[in-house]
């Protein structure tokens, strides 16, 4: 059996209402002073009003930073870990999202360990200690509280990572009732987001282990089972606890697994036009998937099932093919954008779409099949309008 090493947070809370709970949880860390990390949407919206309150009633100190933004750039990673360092924080505590959430991991361990945040982008360079940090996701997509990566866009709208396990939170709490009021457009896209996790951690070229995989699998069933019902009905308590609890999971799997060329070509989508990640990775989806068959085939058969029930005992490349369409089918039935011309993107751009999406060499080592220049401009190109282009040259 081949060696494997799998990381994930000590403690995970998953409870309706948990939000409540975070004063018993802070006071068990042994913090006093909190900085609370999130944005102006998530904070205007009374999504850490409860939290607020009770960390208000508990007797701690609590700083607040809202200035948290989609694709979270260095410049305000590094202002909110100036507040931290200022505020004397012991720990950070974020509601948010995953850019929230991503921005919090970063200033704990900047706080905390003094690095550069220039020279800790890639693989194991975060070293040193962080501050406390509890984490609670109001989107079920990314995952990012239970993952040890944070994602950041540099001056040169380049999205560089950080991936270290002094990345892991202290705590992960799940409370479902802040996803509730999640409009049905955010939902299908984060919901694709965790659904994508799952998908390319179970195919990952590298460090595919038995554990991600069963946590895939689980994911992709929770999830592919109720984000129908969360886009229809938003006030629907068992699906959105089914999406956020399969959206953990997902995110535990790719932690360990990581993701590959979705991830890459989404990358520079959101980098460049400022389109959220999920809905990044929705578009290029497809074109990702369809490019993967030749490679993946005996993977996604395994996976069919779960979205295909009758793809069962079908040979390999037949239920491949049907696990592929059920997965369109899927992003059809929850209206996701269809092409990248939907989000603003046209011709022209393409071009530097891929040349983007070569530098994310982290993620297309693990695909299943080698991505060029040409098969990302390829991919972009179907995603624009389903139109082959002749490919110019690279760079």
């Amino acid at each position: 059996m081949t060696p494997f090493t799998f990381q994930t947070c000590p403690n995970i809370l998953f409870e309706a209402g948990a939000s409540a709970k975070l004063p018993e949880i802070v006071a068990a860390l042994g913090a006093r002073r909190v900085l609370l990390v999130t944005d102006r949407g998530v904070r205007g919206a009374g999504l850490t009003e409860r939290a607020e309150a009770a960390l208000a009633q508990a007797g701690l100190h609590l700083g607040v930073f809202d200035e948290v933004e989609a694709d979270p750039p260095a410049a305000v990673i590094e202002a909110a870990t100036a507040q931290a360092r200022a505020g004397e924080c012991d720990l950070v505590l974020s509601i948010g999202g995953g850019s929230a959430l991503d921005t919090a991991k970063l200033v704990a361990y900047l706080a905390r360990s003094h690095d550069r945040l220039d020279d800790i982008y890639g693989v194991g360079l975060a070293r040193g200690q962080r501050l406390p940090l509890v984490l609670v996701p109001t989107t079920a997509g990314t995952g990012s509280e239970v993952t040890p990566i944070s994602i950041v866009t540099t001056p040169t709208s380049e999205k560089r990572g950080v991936v270290s396990p002094r990345l892991l939170p202290d705590w992960a709490v799940l409370d479902p009732d802040l996803t509730l009021g999640l409009p049905p457009a955010v939902t299908a896209a984060t919901g694709i987001d965790a659904m994508v996790h799952a998908i390319e951690a179970y195919t990952s070229r590298h460090r595919k282990n038995p554990i991600s995989d069963q946590l895939a699998r689980q994911a992709l069933a929770l999830l592919a089972g109720h984000i129908r019902t969360a886009c229809r009905d938003g006030g629907n308590g068992e699906a959105r606890a089914g999406m956020l609890l399969g959206a953990m999971l997902a995110g535990m799997a790719f932690a360990n697994a990581p993701v590959a060329a979705v991830h890459a070509l989404a990358y520079p989508i959101g980098a460049l036009f400022h389109v959220p990640h999920g809905l990044s990775n929705a578009l290029v989806l497809m074109g990702v998937m369809r490019f993967n068959l030749p490679e993946a085939a005996g993977l996604y058969a395994e996976l069919a099932p779960i979205l295909d029930p009758a793809a069962a005992g079908l040979p390999p490349a037949e239920a491949a093919g049907r696990f592929v369409a059920a997965l369109d089918a899927l992003c059809r039935d929850c209206a996701v954008p269809a092409s990248l011309a939907a989000v603003g993107i046209g011709e022209a751009d393409l071009p530097r779409l891929a040349a983007d999406a070569m530098k994310q060499t982290r993620l297309l080592v693990n695909n299943p099949r080698e991505v060029t220049f040409a098969d990302a401009f390829a991919i972009y190109s179907e995603a624009l309008d389903g139109r082959a282009r002749p490919v110019p040259a690279a760079g």
